[in-house]
């Protein structure tokens, strides 16, 4: 079973982002970035950092975790699928309603599907994001606020293309299986190699790169609320 890649989320940004009224503009300003930034990944030309990605969902009022599941919207978008470059073999096609205008159907499953309790290692939901970011979906229990995930930094990688810290609610952890990763947090910096673990609250500005030259790959639980 090869890994089930979650269509572009610039569709269901875009459908949170007119659920609440705002424009276009008001939200890149409200995070610091261009309306045409904002623009291009909302109709899939552009994929977000992952430091880009927490501030839309913070000020849209929407978890990371309901970007990998459609809902109802009816965002537009371009239709190209995005590959997971993970060699997890050839990807299996969903059949997509032709009521549906966008790919993002292929999981029109309700936010509250339960992903497990078993994920088979090829049939994973995959997130491709800007700066050379992959994020696979682990499992999810539903009416949990929790990011589960297998999270891949390839060589040059980085949670901001800008070098900018990120900031967002809920505790984080993280275990490091291979490479390495660089943890800027606050006004410290780690080297993370494998088999170290990292623990912390997310409202602390942090950021992580790959200065190496192989892939830093590990599991990351990102909990909506500290405790």
């Amino acid at each position: 079973m090869s890994s089930a890649v979650v269509p572009p989320v610039g569709a269901r940004i875009r459908q949170a982002r007119l659920e609440r009224g705002t424009t276009l503009r008001a939200l890149a300003r409200e995070i610091g970035v261009s309306a045409s930034l904002v623009s291009q990944i909302e109709t899939g030309k552009s994929q977000p950092s992952v430091s880009t990605l927490y501030a839309i969902t913070m000020a849209l009022g929407i978890s990371v975790e309901s970007l990998f599941d459609a809902g109802k919207g009816t965002g537009e978008g371009d239709r190209e699928p995005v590959g997971t470059g993970l060699g997890a073999g050839p990807l299996v096609p969903v059949p997509v309603p032709a009521t549906v205008p966008h790919a993002l159907a292929t999981f029109a499953a309700a936010p509250g599907r339960r992903i497990g309790p078993l994920v088979g290692a090829g049939g994973r939901e995959t997130l491709e994001l800007d700066s050379g970011v992959v994020w696979e979906r682990l499992g999810r229990v539903p009416g949990v606020e929790a990011d589960f995930l297998l999270v891949t930094y390839r060589p040059g990688g980085s949670s901001s293309g800008s070098g900018a810290l990120m900031r967002h609610p809920g505790a984080e952890y993280g275990y490091l299986t291979s490479g390495e990763l660089i943890l800027t947090l606050g006004f410290e910096e780690y080297t993370v190699r494998p088999g170290d673990s990292v623990c912390f609250e997310s409202t602390t500005p942090h950021r992580y790169r790959n200065d190496g030259e192989v892939p830093a790959v590990g599991v990351w639980f990102v909990s909506g609320e500290a405790g």
